[in-house]
């Protein structure tokens, strides 16, 4: 029971949890392409100075809003350029996450409640390794989650006061998240609040919102980026609104499509080691929900909520393992509320079959290393990653056992706890052992090699390929050759910052005194045929970097 635990010991779980959480940001080398791109687009504002129309690579880049652009360029001013402050801002609202489920958990369903929340959202594996790689979707999910919270913090307040303060914070929080990832800002919640209001036949929720001063917030902090960055750039409205948002959603343009069953094994595992649970958590929820039609239901909301987002990402074109992590919250606050209510009897029940896939688990990853590997360089690299999964399915299976343990003996409180660190634990072992496989996900050693062989101010050409880490560990932007993917809006719009063919590079090559190339290894004779005058650098697996001679 929560009375066992003392402020203090709370103080120390919260201290452990920090150490945890942000002891490994500087530790794993960048991955492309989303840790490149996203430590890359901030690191060009702060060189440029021009903090409204983002950049890749010079380029103009309108894919996402510039929120946690902006808070990574902040970072960098503050603590310089590093590995940890670009992913700083990923886990810091990750991490917010965390306090926010223990916070509205506590205030909708008791001190219990929220601090279980709080110990399932950040244990769970999916939301707990996203927390600690440089994509937008952590941010997002945290901005909102804090407007759905507000939201159902509001409808339980009855002094108008507090619930427009509360309604207030919902509509900053979903400006915020629309300045993070765009509409599915809005539009997530809105629908969400849609269909509850329906199933639930609940309509007086619509007029406890306070309209008008919750939209002139809204738009006060939404609007101003947007008006600024279209008055530079025309071309961003059709781009961002129409291609970035209608086509992303109803077709197949960014290459992401997956079957529709493509998020039941991320679901499955990315909640582990809380997925029993989950399902008998919502099983519950639905029951408990059916007789409290017609008045405002936090828990069918929620239920409404998880739902939703499952429904809406698994129908759409496009899919990526991170667009479920808006689930998690809610879910978090569901099973807290019901392992509160639930005997340790029955959860040890479901924690049973946690300790049977992990243990499943330690057995097959020395053989699913091997099986991955094809070439010399990658049997190494993941033998080496194999080590760090051992390691952290060991400790996972040792803190299930412990957890097991307690629970047989009623200590409910003390099992989760030992469940939820130990899952962190081994969460963060896996995430950081991912370095072992990063010397082909990571051009670091290639950017070490050269560093003191390229001059600033020398042209740089990338032929027919694009090394998303390599401009941040070099500080400098490349020439693109016969290369767009997903800087072809920003080459059409400025056509004359890239070349669109070798035998133009080579025509421009001779005439410069001194000049640098980076290329696909397989690709090297291409520019040879060219009958460029090269000098061969530094080469690798994959790239062979080349200098006049």
């Amino acid at each position: 029971m929560t009375k066992d635990i003392s402020r203090r010991g709370l103080l120390l779980l919260l201290l452990a949890a920090v150490l945890i959480w942000f002891g490994n940001l500087e530790y794993r080398k960048l991955i492309r392409p989303d840790e490149g791109r996203y430590a890359e687009i901030p690191r060009e504002m702060v060189a440029s100075g021009d903090w409204t129309t983002p950049r890749l690579n010079e380029l103009k880049y309108f894919e996402k809003p510039p929120l946690q652009y902006w808070a990574t360029a902040v970072a960098y001013e503050v603590f310089g350029e590093h590995q940890w402050t670009s992913r700083l801002w990923t886990a810091l609202t990750g991490f917010a996450g965390i306090l926010l489920a223990w916070f509205a958990g506590t205030r909708l369903f008791g001190r219990e409640a929220g601090i279980y929340a709080a110990l399932l959202l950040g244990s769970s594996m999916l939301y707990a390794m996203m927390a600690h790689i440089n994509t937008l979707d952590m941010g997002v999910t945290f901005f909102i989650t804090l407007g759905i919270f507000s939201l159902l913090l509001a409808q339980r307040e009855e002094h108008d006061m507090q619930r427009r303060n509360w309604m207030l914070l919902a509509w900053a929080a979903l400006a915020l998240s629309v300045l993070s990832k765009g509409l599915m800002g809005l539009v997530l919640p809105g629908a969400a609040l849609f269909l509850y209001s329906v199933f639930n036949r609940d309509i007086r929720i619509w007029t406890r919102m306070h309209w008008l001063s919750g939209l002139l917030v809204f738009f006060l902090i939404a609007t101003p980026w947007f008006v600024l960055v279209m008055r530079a750039n025309p071309e961003f409205f059709h781009f961002f609104f129409i291609h970035e948002h209608l086509e992303r959603f109803t077709t197949k343009v960014h290459g992401r499509f997956q079957p529709w069953y493509y998020f039941v094994p991320i679901l499955l595992l990315g909640m582990l080691p809380w997925t029993p649970l989950m399902f008998d958590a919502l099983l519950r929820s639905w029951r408990s929900g059916r007789q409290k039609l017609k008045e405002f239901s936090a828990v069918r909301f929620l239920l409404v909520w998880t739902v939703f987002i499952y429904v809406f990402f698994s129908i759409s074109d496009s899919k990526l393992p991170s667009y479920l992590l808006p689930m998690f919250p809610p879910l978090a606050l569901l099973m807290g509320k019901r392992i509160a209510e639930t005997s340790s009897r029955r959860l040890f029940w479901l924690t049973v079959p946690v300790l049977a896939v992990v243990a499943t688990l330690l057995g097959i990853i020395p053989f699913a290393a091997r099986m991955s590997a094809d070439t010399p360089l990658q049997q190494q690299m993941y033998g080496n990653y194999s080590a760090w999964l051992l390691v952290a399915a060991a400790l996972w299976l040792v803190g299930t056992a412990a957890a097991l343990w307690l629970l047989r003996r009623e200590k409910k409180m003390a099992a989760v706890i030992v469940l939820a660190f130990s899952s962190l634990a081994a969460a963060q072992l896996a995430t950081s052992g991912y370095n072992a496989i990063a010397p082909e996900r990571s051009s670091y050693i290639l950017a070490d090699a050269i560093r003191p062989l390229v001059k600033p101010d020398v042209p740089f050409y990338s032929v027919f390929c694009y090394e998303q880490t390599l401009p941040f560990y070099l500080k400098r932007t490349f020439t693109l050759v016969d290369y767009q993917d997903e800087m072809a809006f920003g080459i059409e719009m400025e056509p004359e910052r890239w070349i669109p063919s070798a035998d133009q590079l080579a025509r421009r090559w001779s005439t410069q005194a001194e000049a640098y190339a980076i290329v696909p290894a397989p690709l090297l004779y291409i520019l040879q045929q060219q009958g460029m005058a090269m000098k061969e650098i530094y080469r690798d697996e994959q790239y062979v970097v080349v200098s006049k001679p």
